[in-house]
């Protein structure tokens, strides 16, 4: 079977020679979209984007340390990505960001990815991070959240930033060395097909480095939990999200890596995960008819560069 995507599991094997395996950290932090009785991004549950994390309690290096140890015993791993996972890991005091970076540093971290949003990462931060990407040697990953290139659904759903905060935190991270994965919901309610595409050009014309992919799941005890309830929530079938992921995929750079299709949630938080569909299943299904069509990731790239006249 001919590669259709550029794989991240591809692209580790290549960076780094042997297989490597995130290690999930949870910081006791929270996000300024929540603060002051903000109510948050209208898809954001009370775990903030994790929920397989070890108790926040634990200092970094022992959750690392415990993480480390289920890891190796299940898959004799020998490097590790250390992810600070949940809510906006760098919406904290300088002081406290620096000590968690210097907590995660050991000889078998390869890399130290930080999920985050556009509109909380300072300057002090990056430049710290790029001494800390020459000193270590790690390869050091934002990972941004977008969700859509949409302006006006990101308004919608209370994301608190538009597109404008997210091109400059690209560009601002990739002058100081900083690698970026976005991430993007596919199917947000108020998107459409063209808001899709329109998304992976962006994404592709700022030179992000991977991307994230995830269909809307539905939490309970959120502002989408409360419309699903109420029958106010139009969501999109699970044939309409393969076909805007593989047309998201067919406009996408070649060079960006894919870090997942689809993304999954907590069963017993969740109104409606997947369309009840397990997430290898559907990523099956959207290799399965690129395949049939013989499509591949940037077989629609060619909208950045002016033809010849």
């Amino acid at each position: 079977m001919k590669i259709r995507y550029n794989k991240y599991s591809d692209y580790l094997l290549k960076r780094y020679g042997e297989k490597v395996y995130k290690l999930p950290i949870k910081l006791s932090g929270t996000c300024p979209n929540r603060d002051e009785e903000n109510i948050g991004c209208h898809f954001c549950g009370e775990e903030g984007g994790s929920f397989e994390n070890l108790d926040p309690a634990m200092d970094v290096k022992n959750q690392l340390k415990t993480n480390k140890e289920y890891i190796s015993k299940k898959y004799n791993s020998n490097k590790f990505i250390a992810y600070f996972q949940n809510y906006t890991n760098t919406y904290m005091s300088f002081s406290i960001f620096k000590e968690s970076i210097y907590s995660s540093i050991s000889d078998d971290i390869v890399a130290i990815y930080i999920s985050t949003r556009p509109d909380c990462i300072t300057n002090d931060q990056l430049a710290f991070l790029n001494r800390i990407k020459l000193e270590y040697d790690l390869d050091i990953v934002m990972e941004i959240g977008l969700q859509t290139s949409n302006y006006k659904v990101l308004n919608r759903i209370n994301r608190g930033h538009g597109l404008a905060e997210f091109i400059d935190a690209v560009n601002r991270c990739k002058s100081h060395g900083i690698d970026i994965c976005t991430h993007v919901l596919i199917g947000l309610p108020g998107d459409e097909i063209l808001d899709t595409i329109e998304t992976s050009k962006i994404v592709s014309a700022l030179k992000v480095d991977q991307i994230k992919l995830h269909a809307l799941y539905i939490l309970k005890n959120t502002e989408f939990g409360k419309q699903y309830l109420d029958h106010k929530l139009d969501l999109i079938s699970k044939e309409e999200y393969i076909e805007r992921v593989i047309l998201f995929l067919r406009y996408l750079s070649p060079e960006v890596v894919v870090q997942r299709l689809i993304g999954r949630s907590p069963l017993e938080d969740s109104l409606f995960s997947n369309w009840s569909t397990s997430w290898w299943k559907i990523q099956d299904e959207i290799i399965n008819i690129m395949e049939l069509n013989n499509f591949y990731q940037g077989d629609l790239f060619d909208y950045l560069v002016p033809k010849e006249v």
